[in-house]
């Protein structure tokens, strides 16, 4: 149908011809646009909760879990397949852990039997000392809204502040000590991916769980 408009566009005053291809233009700007600037402004994390665990017990030497570990990590299924929060069920729909390395493959192991109960996919793309990468992730990306991230207890602090938290007043002393395994630090953000609660829960999922 334009064409048939295009003798009366070409009369137009240049000031009301500049106008109306101004109007066009912003009519037809790509959703793809649209997108990138919502996901800017934090709404990937709009209405949605995270949990932070730390990974299972570790042994003195190599990349594995001990059997205790082994332990919590077949207890988290149960666990988190029937996690609630304020009495409102919360399972997991998208699991993260930090990247495998030649060290330690264990936040991946801890997370893995929760993953196969789920039919979930893990996404290890981040090294441990990728926090900001992480969080800059979950602002920008598509993903679910209940999510929890397994990682190493060293680098939790650091996340949590990427994520827009203060981690000294969840940690004591603003670093995760090294004999505690058994703690979900609880992110929560508003419609607008602000964070508005953050609190830590204790497990007591295995005999030697402590506050």
């Amino acid at each position: 149908m334009l064409p048939r408009y295009l003798p009366h566009i070409r009369k137009l005053p240049m000031k009301r011809l500049t106008r109306l291809i101004l109007l066009c233009a912003a009519l037809i700007v790509p959703s793809a646009v649209l997108a990138r600037h919502d996901h800017a402004s934090g709404n990937g994390l709009a209405d949605t909760t995270l949990l932070i665990i730390r990974h299972a017990e570790k042994p003195e030497s190599g990349p594995g879990l001990t059997p205790a570990g082994e332990a919590r990590a077949q207890a988290y299924v149960g666990y988190f397949e029937h996690f609630t929060l304020d009495g409102a069920p919360m399972t997991p729909n998208a699991l993260y852990a930090s990247a495998d390395s030649k060290s330690s493959m264990r936040p991946r192991l801890t997370i893995t039997p929760l993953s196969q109960a789920l039919g979930l996919p893990i996404d290890d793309r981040f090294a441990d000392k990728q926090t900001k990468e992480l969080a800059d992730a979950l602002r920008t990306e598509a993903h679910g809204n209940h999510v929890l991230i397994a990682w190493h207890h060293g680098e939790i602090p650091a996340l949590i502040h990427d994520l827009g938290g203060d981690s000294s007043a969840l940690i004591p002393g603003d670093k995760w000590p090294s004999d505690v395994f058994g703690w979900v630090v609880v992110l929560q953000y508003d419609h607008k991916g602000q964070l508005v609660a953050a609190k830590v829960i204790y497990e007591h999922l295995m005999p030697d769980d402590r506050k």
